[in-house]
């Protein structure tokens, strides 16, 4: 007889303990579930309070890498069709805007500020003057 087909009366012993182990383990976790029983009311203010406080941003790192479309807005002009469809190359369209008037400047269509144009390494920029408050925001929203 090989020494695999030997009876070890060790092995049913310790196969024998890690059933009683895994029996009492089982018991312990299924007492506390049973005496945890908690009134509704309770249970819905931890629930409610917990919601409340995830619901209070932390952190505003989450979004910060959003992107958002970012328009200085230099004037406007209504144009008919006609006079659209003669523009040539080195014709001149005159908006609404004055010379060395604040520029607006919108973040996903919503004015946000004012600034003016500034030329950087050949390159055109906007230097910020004026940045337009929450509530103000608010109000130009309304309108």
């Amino acid at each position: 007889m090989s020494d695999e087909q030997q009876h070890n009366p060790m092995d049913e012993e310790v196969s024998m303990d890690d059933w009683a182990a895994a029996m009492a383990e089982q018991e312990l976790a299924s007492a506390p579930a049973e005496a945890a029983v908690q009134p509704a009311s309770a249970l819905f203010q931890e629930i409610g309070a917990g919601a409340a406080a995830a619901s209070v941003p932390q952190n505003l790192d989450m979004i910060l890498d959003i992107p958002v479309q970012l328009t200085v807005e230099l004037g406007r002009t209504r144009i008919a069709i006609r006079n659209l469809l003669q523009l040539a190359q080195g014709s001149v369209v005159e908006l609404d805007g004055l010379a060395g008037e604040p520029m607006d400047v919108l973040v996903n269509g919503c004015l946000i500020a004012q600034g003016e144009v500034v030329v950087v390494n050949d390159k055109f920029g906007i230097r910020l003057t004026d940045i337009i408050t929450p509530a103000e925001r608010i109000r130009r929203l309304q309108k």
